[in-house]
């Protein structure tokens, strides 16, 4: 059975970084998409940042571009997401998912696509 465990979260200042990472088990990788979604706190949850396991191309949504990066670790079977020059809204619980489908693939920032989810780590950003 396929498992997702985020670590990494924490409390920092704006302006600081964190490096998230997302472990992955049960299962062979090579045609997932990973991808990270977070939920502000009452908010809905809302898309981050994709990239498919094997193509290693990534996609972003328009307000981490350029501060966040989004990796995957093959030897490690793990995700990471680099979040630097932080900002209080990007407070929020960070939840990684990972789902083999041709419809997350070809609609990665849409959550509905994903089967695989962690539980979620939180970051919260104060100013």
């Amino acid at each position: 059975q396929v498992q997702l465990v985020e670590s990494g979260g924490g409390l920092v200042q704006a302006g600081e970084s964190l490096r998230l990472s997302c472990l992955i088990s049960g299962g062979t990788f090579s045609t997932y998409t990973l991808a990270w979604f977070r939920q502000p706190p009452g908010k809905e949850r809302e898309y981050v940042a994709t990239i498919p396991w094997n193509v290693r191309k990534s996609f972003y949504a328009d307000s981490v571009k350029g501060r966040f990066i989004i990796s995957v670790d093959d030897a490690k079977n793990t995700g990471h997401l680099q979040m630097d020059s932080l900002q209080p809204e990007d407070t929020a619980v960070y939840f990684c998912a990972a789902d083999p489908s041709v419809m997350a693939a070809m609609y990665p920032g849409e959550a509905r696509h994903y089967k695989y989810w962690g539980l979620g780590t939180q970051v919260t950003v104060s100013s």
